[in-house]
């Protein structure tokens, strides 16, 4: 008895010397333009993206990190940088990473790559949450970047998935005229081809520039869309590729036949939804309200998810070392729960974060991809996206 109670002494004077010895800092970096999403003017007035669009989403997570490290000796810190234009993004970055070994980014394609290859021999590791193109998880990917958001042919495939399912298999595809809308088209046509879905004619809408509100009266739209979309071959549903929001939020009840919109607008795949409310995630979508008196978005969650996968990492290797937390979080054994009924894994030969997609229509979420039935001999979430046998990417 007396040597049990001796143990138990000593057991409680370790935790107490545990919990009174400094924590272990861990920085965490966040790296995005300055005034571009926030003075980007959609469509839609009540779709305006927020001033914190992203880092609200990382600040929550440093929030939930420290409510786990605080018993584990460990303190998380968020430092934001915003790049203004002219600036230079290697020499901001290059900044933040002399106090955070792990850096949240949400910068174009190109931008991200200078970045990638100016912090590789730092050992400074990149948290990709906001570019989608699939060249960063191919021929240009790079083994110090991490992909927290999905690819144009995730959410394609994720749109596809549910257009099968439901045997609307004619599509429309309308593409706008600037390259992304035409990257977005080509993973659509990919889609089409891999789920049996047949696209039974293209149109391109010209984006004529001008203010696309003051230019574009309600009546002026009624009388041009449905010319645009009229003499179509027999179809089921157009599928919009419009990432310039040039014109797919005016094809919803305005198209010449009586048919569904999706792809851009109608039924829109997106990696999160403020409606979504499954699996716990209310709670979360209250939070994030309470801290920023707004509803959460796609890049918010995105952002929220590359915190959260560096705080699941150091609790689990109980190291804030960033190259243990590295290979751990490319390991077999992690893994990070998102409110999304599953937990979430990393594709070890590309790096990019498997994924539900949501389906949204702007109010609710109609369904979750994949879709049942497209099954995958690993994992069902590889149906979405460029699988391994098809990858082109090299790690280095």
């Amino acid at each position: 008895m007396i040597r049990w109670l001796v143990g138990l002494i000593g057991l409680g004077l370790a935790a107490t010397s545990a919990f009174a010895a400094d924590p272990v800092m861990i920085g965490v970096g966040y790296l995005g333009l300055a005034g571009t999403r926030s003075t980007l003017s959609t469509l839609s007035l009540v779709e305006q993206p927020a001033e914190n669009d992203g880092v609200a989403g990382a600040r929550l997570a440093i929030e939930d990190n420290n409510t786990t490290g605080k018993f584990l000796g460990q303190r998380f810190a968020l430092e934001e940088r915003r790049i203004r234009e002219g600036e230079d993004a290697v020499q901001a970055a290059t900044a933040l990473a002399k106090k955070n070994g792990f850096v949240i980014a949400d910068l174009p394609a190109d931008a991200l790559l200078k970045v990638a290859d100016a912090l590789r021999e730092r050992g400074t590791l990149l948290f990709n949450a906001g570019a989608i193109d699939e060249r960063l998880r191919e021929a240009d990917c790079r083994a110090n970047v991490i992909h927290t958001a999905p690819t144009r042919a995730m959410l394609a495939d994720a749109l596809g998935q549910y257009l099968v399912w439901k045997q609307w298999k004619r599509w429309l595809l309308v593409v706008g005229s600037h390259d992304e809308d035409k990257l977005f088209a080509d993973a659509l046509r990919r889609t089409a081809t891999r789920f049996g879905a047949k696209i039974v004619q293209e149109r391109t809408f010209e984006d004529a520039g001008g203010a696309r509100r003051t230019d574009s009266g309600v009546t002026l739209i009624q009388r041009q869309m449905p010319v645009f979309t009229q003499q179509a071959p027999s179809y089921d549903v157009l599928v919009a590729a419009d990432e310039s929001e040039v014109f797919g939020a005016y094809l919803p009840y305005r198209t010449w036949d009586p048919r569904p919109v999706a792809g851009s607008a109608g039924l829109v795949p997106r990696s999160w939804d403020a409606a979504q409310d499954q699996w716990g995630a209310i709670q979360m979508q209250n939070r994030f309200i309470k801290l920023n008196s707004r509803r959460m978005t796609a890049l918010d969650m995105q952002a929220w998810t590359a915190v959260r996968m560096i705080g699941e990492a150091t609790s689990r290797t109980n190291s804030g070392d960033v190259k243990k937390v590295a290979d751990f979080i490319k390991g077999p054994d992690f893994s990070v729960a998102a409110f999304k009924g599953t937990r979430l894994t990393l594709r070890d030969w590309n790096l990019q974060l498997r994924q539900p997609i949501l389906l949204v229509d702007g109010r609710m979420v109609v369904s979750v991809s994949p879709q049942e039935g497209f099954l995958h001999q690993v994992s069902e979430l590889d149906t979405l996206g460029y699988d391994r046998p098809e990858s082109k990417c090299k790690l280095k």
